[in-house]
């Protein structure tokens, strides 16, 4: 066998160590399904085993999980429904084969064990874990769309019970070892590197090899389905999955019709059931296009998948951040994680004390939590160096702008910092919305410089957006890549625009909310139908998330720049009036849409004297209507981007839309939603759409001809990679 290894000691006890050649992490790829049952079957027959500890060979953790690119090739190539089940079945069927082998099974988690990796361990019958607050355990796979497949759905809840169970389940919950052990699916906790020893002496001790759900005066704790407390379980998470999804997510209703079903029946039928509903679950085009998405994309992207060829790999070791905000703090603190001498530089030294104190803040949380050790805190708090001093810029491998978005502040602090880089280093601006060709005049070095937009709040948010200007280099590319690689961010790279791509495409969700509340729909219904789409918050939030005083700003910036060209949107007075005559200027100052001056927050009731409401009843036509009619806005501004060549790999696309504004992720992102409506239904719905609400929802040219020759967008990527 290649991914494991079988050594049995004098007491009989077999040690399987897991170990995937020429992988940094174990994953359940093919091979490794494959040579399951196999040591599964060799366990079971060999009279010289008395019993197994299972445990990983790789420093990295236990496993991550399956191979999802693997599995879904091989579950969804082609072949019949029976043909996937069976695929599907392998896993669950060798591992019920382990847990019922008659000899004691043990695991060792000397690392993480997430997905298919926990449950790997959970059809042991012991589980040891090491104590490091770097291991999480839990069951993720609801956040690219699926369910556990491997048993997970069936003995999670018969060992913490269901609602617990269906918690974790469906938030894709991590534990920290003490915490699983509390919960009730790990018996011991021991100190890193004793995990083995641990697992053999329960082994020796006389360890059971009976799961409790295969004794016969087996409980479900918390009671099932026909238990008077259990029901409630079934009950109150329906309606919790519901108010959750909004019904976009077929992974988590499933998750709740096999738990619902396999707590009524024997462990055998059970995980078959949950075999039947992840199979069905798969082949949903939400479960591919989030797959798709949010692990195999975003795992090339991370990787550095559009990282220009032939340019020397870089390390950068020292950057500065200029502009010592909430922003430029934030970027501070990831750096510092990273491992990079960072310079803080704001106009006084209280400002940038200020944000020096942030990042402080950040680290604080990090140290309580267990993720870092006081001297580990204590080096990375003194790798920033907060100062007013442009002198210490010297020997930086990047700068990066933060400040005001404001042309002739960020021309200032640009020839500011040049005079201090030396040949070769980069110069970022922060910019969400400026051009980058005509913040670069200010450089004296414009292949040097470059767009590396942040977003808010730093720490959580995991995109980075790089901008390339008309004169940016490939070396200044591919050294920003690095840099984003290191601090463990996402990348995409878009071509220069106002508004770039996510900035740009993102305001056409909350400009159709405005246009919406001019045409007289209900604010509430605006914001629930907004929510119902998928996205994380209504448009008239997410404005006020945003702020409306720096839409007003951004408006007149625009308006002065297009001149004649420039169109108002649609409610844009509306917004005016309320930051310039009332002083409304979001949730910033507590009074936007909403009033935030009490929780839950509510509806502005002045809103109604500026925007009177015509619309106040839903019909479901109409919702489903109005949920179209947003995603395709979206949609529509993301294909003119792709025409305007402002980006030109789906990947990218879809990624950075649901990563940076929150693009409903059960879609795939906007480009797999185009593609799997089919290019010619989605223009002829666009059409009808810009008859009725505007020209904004006319398709680009693109659009129309590759729904004539009856293209789609990752079916031209591919052959274009296949050419290369």
């Amino acid at each position: 066998m290649e991914n494991f290894k079988i050594d049995v000691d004098a007491d009989g006890i077999a040690l399987i160590t897991f170990d995937v050649p020429g992988r940094s992490m174990n994953t359940l790829t093919s091979g490794v399904m494959k040579e399951i049952p196999e040591w599964v079957e060799r366990v079971k027959t060999d009279d010289a085993i008395k019993g197994v500890v299972l445990t990983s060979g790789k420093a990295s953790g236990f496993c991550a999980g399956a191979d999802l690119g693997d599995m879904a090739g091989g579950m969804l190539a082609g072949g019949s429904l029976q043909e996937a089940y069976d695929a599907g079945w392998k896993l669950n069927g060798a591992l019920r084969a382990l847990e019922t082998c008659g000899k004691p099974v043990a695991a060792a988690i000397n690392g993480l064990a997430l997905g298919g990796g926990l449950e790997l361990t959970l059809a042991c019958h012991y589980r040891v874990v090491g104590d490091s607050p770097k291991i999480q355990l839990g069951l993720p796979e609801i956040k690219v769309g699926l369910f556990p497949g491997g048993g997970g759905t069936q003995r999670l809840p018969r060992l913490i019970g269901v609602q617990a169970a269906m918690m974790a389940m469906t938030e894709g919950k991590s534990f920290r070892p003490n915490d699983a052990k509390g919960a009730g699916f790990i018996h011991e906790v021991v100190p890193v590197g004793t995990e083995v020893e641990a697992a053999k002496a329960w082994i020796n001790g006389g360890g059971k090899a009976v799961q409790p759900w295969d004794d016969k005066s087996f409980k479900l704790p918390g009671g099932g389905p026909y238990h008077p407390v259990g029901v409630q379980n079934f009950i109150v998470g329906n309606a919790m999955i519901r108010k959750q999804t909004y019904g976009n997510y077929p992974a988590a209703t499933n998750l709740m019709s096999a738990v619902y079903e396999g707590m009524q029946v024997p462990m055998d039928a059970a995980l078959r059931i949950e075999t039947r509903y992840f199979i069905k679950t798969l082949m949903t085009p939400q479960a591919q296009g989030m797959i798709r998405s949010l692990f195999l994309s975003k795992q090339e992207l991370d990787k550095g998948a559009v990282r220009p060829a032939g340019v020397p790999k870089s390390d950068p070791k020292k950057v500065t951040v200029l502009g010592a905000g909430m922003m430029g703090a934030g970027i501070a603190y990831v750096q510092a994680l990273a491992g990079i001498e960072t310079i803080l530089i704001d106009q006084t030294q209280e400002a940038a004390d200020k944000g020096k104190a942030h990042v402080e803040e950040l680290l604080k949380k990090r140290l309580s939590r267990g993720q870092i050790t006081q001297d580990k805190f204590d080096a990375l708090l003194a790798s920033v160096t907060a100062t007013t001093d442009y002198d210490h810029i010297k020997g930086s491998d990047l700068v990066i702008e933060a400040v005001f978005e404001n042309r002739e502040i960020k021309a200032e602090v640009t020839k500011r910092a040049e005079a201090q880089l030396a040949p070769g280093a980069i110069f970022g601006s922060n910019t969400s919305t400026l051009p980058i060709t005509g913040l670069a005049e200010a450089s004296v070095r414009p292949e040097d410089f470059i767009g590396i937009h942040f977003f808010s709040p730093v720490d959580k948010m995991m995109l980075v957006e790089i901008i390339l200007g008309e004169k940016t280099g490939e070396a200044a590319i591919a050294k920003s890549l690095d840099y984003i690689l290191k601090i463990k961010k996402t990348p995409i790279v878009v071509n220069d625009g106002r508004g770039f791509y996510t900035s740009r495409c993102f305001a056409t969700y909350v400009a159709e909310g405005l246009a919406m509340l001019q045409e007289g729909y209900a604010p509430a219904l605006i914001d629930n139908i907004g929510r119902m789409t998928g996205m994380p918050r209504g448009p008239l939030e997410m404005h006020d998330d945003v702020a409306l005083d720096l839409s007003v700003k951004v408006a007149k910036q625009t308006a002065i720049d297009l001149g004649d060209k420039y169109v108002p949107l649609q409610g844009a007075e509306i917004v005016r009036t309320m930051v310039e005559d009332m002083g409304r200027y979001g949730r910033k100052n507590g009074k936007g849409f909403y009033d935030y001056d009490t929780k839950p927050k509510t509806l502005w009731k002045g809103l109604s004297d500026l925007a009177p409401v015509t619309i106040n009843d839903s019909t479901p036509e109409m919702v489903e209507d109005q949920k179209r009619r947003l995603l395709y806005r979206q949609a529509v501004e993301v294909a003119k981007c792709w025409e305007e060549g402002v980006i030109d790999d789906p990947r990218e696309a879809d990624v950075g839309a649901i990563l940076a504004w929150g693009f409903a992720p059960w879609t795939g992102g906007p480009i797999t939603y185009i593609d799997q409506i089919g290019l010619k239904a989605f223009v002829e719905q666009a059409d009808k759409y810009a008859a009725q609400y505007g020209d904004r929802f006319t398709p680009p040219q693109l659009l129309r001809d590759m729904a004539a020759r009856g293209e789609t967008f990752y079916g031209n990527f591919e052959g274009r990679k296949a050419a290369a």
